[in-house]
Parts: C-alpha cells; sequence; structure tokens
C-alpha cells in the first residue's frame, strides 16, 4: 500500500478530492478510493498520470507501485520473503554488472 499512501499524501497536501483524480483517470470515484486503500492495484498508465498530475517524479511512483507488487507477492510467504528478496537482488546485480 505503498503507492496508496502516496496518492492519499499528495491529494491531501493539493486539497484534491477523490472524485476529482478518479475524473482525471477516468475511473469512477468508489475504484480511486480502492487504489488509494491498497484495496486495488493502480495500473502503469495511471501511475504516471498521477505523477504527471502531481508534478513529481514518474520513476519515484512507479517505484512505490512496483514495490507494492512485490509485497503482495510475497505477502504469505513470512518464512522465505527475506531470501527470495536476497535471491532475487542477486541475480538483479549479476544481470546489471
Amino acid at each position: 500500500m505503498l503507492l496508496g499512501n502516496k496518492i492519499k499524501e499528495l491529494r491531501i497536501k493539493h486539497e484534491v478530492l477523490q472524485r476529482q483524480l478518479a475524473a482525471y483517470l477516468e475511473i469512477d470515484t468508489p475504484m480511486f478510493s480502492k487504489i488509494e486503500r491498497g484495496d486495488r492495484r493502480a495500473k502503469r498508465s495511471q501511475v504516471i498520470l498521477l505523477a504527471k498530475y502531481f508534478h513529481i517524479d514518474e520513476k519515484e511512483m512507479l517505484t512505490l507501485w512496483l514495490a507494492d507488487k512485490v509485497l503482495d507477492a510475497l505477502e504469505d510467504e513470512d518464512e522465505l520473503k527475506l531470501t527470495a528478496i536476497e535471491t532475487a537482488k542477486s541475480k538483479l546485480m549479476d544481470v546489471n554488472h
């Protein structure tokens, strides 16, 4: 729910209503509310639009979006999740170097 928290923080800071952002994203307000609460995942294109709307770094928002996907995938893996993250990180480091 990293992205949802960030969206809510930005929305409150900029005094924007959920319905205004929902209209901007061309979705209904209940759907936007679910995204903000973390009950539903935003589409990548929606994350990019939100970054543009709030004039913040697109990569920052996409990183939160992707981190949420990783956390969701590991949610029920208490015993193995840290090992899995370290294994994935090691693999990524090998690919990038």
